[in-house]
Order: C-alpha cells, then structure tokens, then sequence
C-alpha cells in the first residue's frame, strides 16, 4: 500500500519500519523483485515527499537506485537519499560545477572521458601518476570528483544507469599517495551516486600501491566491491576487450580512441 503524505507521522515511521527488509528477505510470498521494487519506490517516495518537496522532481529510477544501494531497505534508503538532497543543495547550489572552479585538478590532465563499453555504459579513464595534492586542497578535489562523475552521467544513453572507470596506476608512487582524496572520492561515489558504477578495472598497480590499498579497503562498501577488478598487465587488452569493443577502447590499451580529457568530452 502507499503511503499517503497526509498521514501522521508516526504512521508513516511505522509503515517505513514495516517496508524496510532487506530485498532478500523470505515471506514475500509470491512477489516477484520487480513487484517489490515497484512497492518501496512508492513507499519510499511517499515519504520523502514529505521530509523534502524538492524529491519531487526526482525519478523513480534515482529512487531505485538509492534503494538498491540499500537492499531495498525503505527506511535507511530515505535516510541516504535525504542526505544527497542536502549535501546537492549546498555543494552544486547552482545545479553543475564549471572547469573555472578546479584550476589546479584541471590542470593535471589526469581524468579521460570517451568511449562505451558493450552495454552502452560510459567510460572514464583515470591516470593516477598525474594526481598530486594541489593548491585547491581537499575541497577543489572533491568539486572535480562531482564534475567527472556529472559528466559521465550525462553522457548515458536512454536506458543505461551506469558507469566504467579504468583506474591506471602505471608511474603511481607514493608522490601520488593522497588517502585523504581516495577516502573522499569513494565517499561521494558510495553515498551520492549509488548504484552509478558498473565496473572498476585497476591497471598497473605497482606493488606499492598495495600498502595504501589495505587501508582504503575496509571503506568499500560490500556492493562496490564487487565491482573492482585488477588485471594483470599479461591479459590487460583481452580483458578490456571482453567488455569493450576494441573501437571504443582508449589507443593506449590496444584500441582507437585518443585520450579525451574530461573537460573536452
């Protein structure tokens, strides 16, 4: 049943605590996924109306993936997606960020944007030997994070949701090392763009590079983990070519496309 926003509010506690199992939970009887999906988007919308009118004008299928991200769980779904609300409100106040507000993360040329892999999901490469922390700080970083992952989103074909990045890590050393930066681009992506990132294929990583990861590693969420893949450098281009049609796939790995940097594409 819906929830109707003129209920009480407890009422519709109630009724988020009641429609927040997780999406594998027994006892749905005859159900199908798609059903149960279609419920706690109406549920979840219901409420969130309510907390935030501008949740409006947002899709169901941003509602899904929110969902998703909580394994259907209505109740911390709404907690994510009113957070996103907030955290889009104060930090891309004007809808989008411009290329006139990351002087110093533009500069270092390190993020690529072009190509689909099989689906029609949209890649991104980044070259993580260019990161070096900049003059811009924590703060410059994190507004290139958003506008690599909104360029990416918008360049979607009708029906896709998702994205690819090839992480490549060739040059990387600890130079390169910004935890702080990792911490919090992982952060935006799990919190504000869940359910955005098909796939992560990790390139050339030295074997330093390892140290940094055991300590990111434990803030992956589960979901995103199963994402991430390293490919050894002796099955690199068979690897790439198994989701990526060599005509979509970056000159430097085996296929025909230049680099496009992100502010170009």
């Amino acid at each position: 049943m819906m929830m109707n926003p003129n209920k009480s509010e407890s009422r519709e506690s109630t009724e988020l605590e009641e429609a927040g199992g997780s999406y594998n939970d027994e006892g749905n009887g005859s159900k199908s996924n798609n059903e149960i999906e279609l419920t706690r988007i109406r549920l979840m919308r219901s409420f969130v109306e309510t907390q935030d009118p501008s949740s409006k004008v947002v899709d169901d299928l941003m509602i899904r993936r929110f969902l998703r991200a909580r394994d259907l769980n209505v109740e911390k779904a709404s907690a994510l997606f009113l957070k996103y609300l907030k955290w889009r409100q104060t930090f891309v106040p004007n809808g989008s960020i411009s290329t006139s507000e990351l002087p110093h993360e533009i500069a270092q040329n390190k993020m690529f944007i072009q190509g689909f892999d099989k689906t029609g999901r949209p890649i991104a490469v980044v070259l993580g030997a260019r990161h070096f922390q900049t003059k811009g700080g924590i703060e410059e970083f994190k507004r290139f994070v958003v506008y690599g992952l909104d360029k990416l989103c918008s360049r979607m074909p009708l029906g896709q949701e998702k994205f690819v990045f090839i992480a490549d890590l060739e040059g990387w050393g600890y130079s390169n090392s910004d935890i702080r930066a990792y911490l919090g681009a992982l952060s935006i992506l799990q919190d504000f763009y869940p359910e955005r990132l098909g796939k992560v294929f990790i390139i050339h990583a030295p074997y330093i590079f390892m140290t940094v990861w055991k300590i990111v590693y434990p803030f992956i969420d589960k979901n995103t983990k199963k994402k991430i893949l390293f490919v050894e450098n002796k099955s690199l281009k068979s690897t790439l070519l198994e989701e990526i049609d060599e005509n979509q796939l970056p000159e430097i790995y085996g296929g025909q496309l230049p680099l496009v940097p992100t502010q170009d594409s």
